[in-house]
């Protein structure tokens, strides 16, 4: 699916992790993906005929999740319990998310979910900030179906 995979190049971008101080970890890239991720889905969120294009992305997300914690090594018992986890993450962060773009401020948003090992310097909080608000944007410009066919950036 394109726009997964466009979600993944877009959150694995050098200028997050450089310039944003967005942990290069495993969890550092996870928290990443799920911010691009979430900000698709708001976007996708309130267009009805976009609803099977949001499921088919969600379960994308599923797949590849399930994929990586098996090369981790993580058995077959434990992979759904993981998943289980992850989703559930991924659900708080769309409802921070949500909130912290209705506000105009992702401050406590991107604390709690994006720097959960540490607050990098204001400078570094600043260009996350202003790039996920300019992705927000981007996507808002966009033609639903042309999100929808990837075009996100």
């Amino acid at each position: 699916m394109l726009l997964y995979d466009r979600v993944i190049a877009l959150a694995r971008a050098p200028h997050w992790y450089e310039s944003g101080g967005v942990p290069d970890t495993l969890d550092g890239r996870f928290d990443m993906v799920a911010a691009v991720l979430s900000l698709v889905l708001l976007r996708l969120e309130d267009v009805p005929e976009a609803g099977p294009a949001s499921a088919r992305l969600t379960e994308r997300f599923v797949t590849d999740l399930d994929g990586q914690l098996r090369e981790s090594g993580v058995g077959d018992i434990g992979v759904g319990k993981h998943i289980g986890k992850m989703m559930g993450m991924l659900g708080g962060r769309l409802g921070a998310y949500r909130d912290g773009l209705a506000a105009g401020d992702l401050h406590p948003a991107l604390a709690r979910n994006l720097y959960r090992s540490g607050l990098p310097d204001a400078a570094a909080i600043a260009h996350t900030e202003a790039a996920l608000f300019a992705l927000r944007d981007a996507l808002a410009a966009r033609p639903t179906e042309s999100v929808i066919a990837g075009d996100i950036a």
